[in-house]
């Protein structure tokens, strides 16, 4: 079955640590300030999801939205959420540790994009 988002163990490993910190998470992917288009981990509650957000899926048990405008633009990619060293400049719960998540990109396949019910 198709999907629009999915995660690497090491991701998945981290989610796990943060939701037994905070309890339930939420990751959002704007495009917009702070670490740009990087994916931000945040205590459920704690963002309010926009009418125009859009549900890609989840990750190890955690709903993933990105903002509408940047959906337009990546609606034909699969993402891959990561964490890689280094400090992002946002608000995500990984920054006090010393990492940051980021998501790897690839084109979706035709029969992928059938499949999600978009135009190939």
């Amino acid at each position: 079955m198709a999907t629009r988002v999915s995660s690497t163990e090491q991701a998945d490993a981290l989610i796990h640590e943060l939701r037994a910190e905070h309890g339930d998470l939420v990751f959002h992917q704007s495009g917009g300030c702070c670490d740009g288009s990087a994916p931000m981990c945040f205590p459920r509650g704690e963002l309010r999801i926009g009418e125009r957000d859009v549900l890609l899926g989840e990750v190890a048990g955690v709903p993933f939205y990105m903002g509408g405008a940047q959906f337009e633009l990546w609606k034909h990619t699969h993402l891959t959420v990561d964490v890689v060293p280094g400090r992002g400049s946002g608000f995500s719960l990984e920054v006090p540790r010393g990492v940051r998540f980021l998501v790897r990109s690839r084109v979706l396949t035709t029969d992928e994009l059938r499949e999600l019910g978009e135009p190939v």
